[in-house]
């Protein structure tokens, strides 16, 4: 039986006096609303109408020193993906069992090798990566004491690395500044110099402009290839806005992939342009931002999968790349965690190397070539350790604990070769307010885990990094009862760091 899970100091006393909590949270509201921290509805949705999105009232904890270290490793991270993506070798020989049994990783191969066989029309790749991790209570997967019982955890694990839509670019700094209104709203002004700058939106951003430049097409658009249906709009928009305020000369355009289907052609040397009202000229995307392609509802057929396929064949800059979706695949991040498989990337570096292996918690394979049979009886003998996981994006496809050995026992071995199996992490828990929409007033104090995101951003071909930075940061928190914690996916909410000594 594993000790209570420890618990990190709150950065303001609680619980909060009734009478200020409710004044506190209303104004909240308001304040969300008012400045863009906030969503379309899934469940009453309207495109006319906003509602806030779910926050914590007040900054989790988080220590200094482990946010500083996941900084820091960022851009080495950055350097990791981007060589990963330039090795076809590679990534096919990884996705070889998984696009057997999984269409969707199938198709985005079949798209690769054809760009590959065709000739790369653009050798350069645009990453706006994000690595998503918590911090861990178990170190060695025991049930023993923190390292650290003062800060309530022993180390931090990453959870994944996103390569495709990583959002909250403009959520993130949203949500301090939402939080920094209500700790001085509470008169607890004295805390806001432990808030980090967040300058995610403007980093994501100015990278894409980057891009943009290094094509050096002044006439051209950025191409931002969104959902049919788009509930995080206030995300996407403001990376639009912000572009358009701060780089006015560059023109933003936004098309789903059915309209990129019907109305996007490749010109001579592989332009990519929008057909518009006869007799005026065409418009040319010099760089592609995916903010949708990342999960199979988005192709609803031949048509979309064709459009995709137009974007990789075109000169434009990608964000990301199909290489890049590939390197973004769990069963490529699961091949990552092997030392071997390290120092193909990363060389002889064994500081680099260390610091990489530090951070990744146990991953497994589940082919069966690859030791997936021992991987399943772990699995099967001590259920509550593991997270099933897909090769998908968008939350709310993993398999946790208990439901794992039903999920396990109903697939085929070559079925099982589409996952991977993680070690859980266990988080220290946090206590505050959840926020949400039609929630209970006042809310209850209530026991929450956190997942901090590190944005960042790297431009360059397979032999060149141009850019090279680490752009911000993200926090989502959940309750600590709940295993999914995608704010978009309606499960966490938007929170930001309080960092603590």
């Amino acid at each position: 039986m594993c000790a209570p899970t420890p618990t990190l100091q709150s950065c303001i006393p609680f619980p909060l006096r009734e009478d200020d909590l409710v004044d506190v949270v209303e104004k909240a509201k308001d304040w969300a609303i008012m400045h863009g921290a906030a969503m379309r509805s899934k469940q009453e949705f309207n495109p006319d109408a906003l509602q806030f999105a779910p926050f914590i009232l007040t900054p989790s904890s988080f220590p200094r020193v482990e946010f500083q270290k996941a900084v820091a490793l960022q851009p080495v991270l950055n350097e990791l993906i981007h060589a990963v993506a330039h090795d076809s070798a590679f990534l096919f020989e990884t996705l070889k069992s998984t696009v057997k049994v999984d269409d969707f990783t199938r198709s985005l191969i079949d798209i690769y090798r054809t760009v590959l066989d065709e000739g790369i029309a653009q050798p350069i790749s645009l990453g706006l990566l994000r690595s998503d991790l918590m911090l861990e209570t178990r170190c060695n997967n025991e049930c023993s004491e923190p390292a650290n019982p003062l800060n309530a955890y022993c180390c931090w694990k990453q959870v994944e690395i996103n390569t495709i839509a990583s959002g909250f670019g403009h959520l993130g700094p949203s949500s301090k500044s939402l939080q920094s209104y209500i700790l001085k709203e509470l008169g607890h002004r004295d805390k806001l110099g432990n808030l980090p700058e967040n300058k995610a939106l403007s980093g994501l951003c100015d990278a894409m402009v980057e891009a943009w430049k290094l094509q050096k097409r002044p006439k051209a658009a950025i191409l931002f290839v969104v959902e049919d249906v788009t509930y995080n709009i206030c995300d996407q928009r403001f990376h639009e806005f912000y572009i358009r305020e701060h780089h006015p000369d560059v023109l933003v355009v936004r098309q789903t992939l059915t309209e990129i289907h019907r109305a996007w052609r490749l010109g001579p040397d592989r332009e990519l342009l929008l057909r518009v009202h006869e007799g005026e000229p065409e418009v040319e995307a010099s760089v592609v931002y995916f903010r949708a392609g990342y999960e199979p509802g988005h192709y609803h057929g031949p048509d979309e999968w064709a459009a995709r396929l137009l974007v990789e064949r075109s000169r434009a800059i990608k964000c990301p790349s199909i290489q890049y979706h590939l390197a973004g695949t769990k069963k490529v991040q699961q091949a990552l965690a092997r030392p071997d498989v390290l120092r193909r990337f990363v060389g002889a570096d064994e500081a680099k190397i260390d610091a990489i292996r530090d951070v990744f918690t146990g991953l497994y394979s589940l082919d069966p070539d690859e030791g997936g049979v021992e991987a399943v009886a772990l699995a099967l003998a001590n259920p509550e350790r593991f997270v099933l996981k897909p090769q998908r994006e968008g939350g709310g496809n993993n398999v946790y604990g208990a439901d794992i050995p039903a999920a396990l026992n109903a697939m085929s071995p070559d079925e099982r070769s589409a996952w991977i199996l993680m070690e859980r992490i266990f988080p220290p828990l946090s206590t505050g307010y959840m926020i949400r929409p039609g929630g209970p007033s006042p809310p209850p104090l209530v026991q929450l885990v956190s997942e901090l995101g590190i944005f960042g951003a790297i431009i360059g071909c397979k032999d060149e990094v141009l850019y090279n930075k680490q752009v911000g940061h993200m926090l989502r928190t959940k309750l600590s009862t709940a295993n999914e914690g995608g704010v978009a996916a309606g499960l966490g909410a938007l929170d930001s760091p309080y960092l603590i000594d």
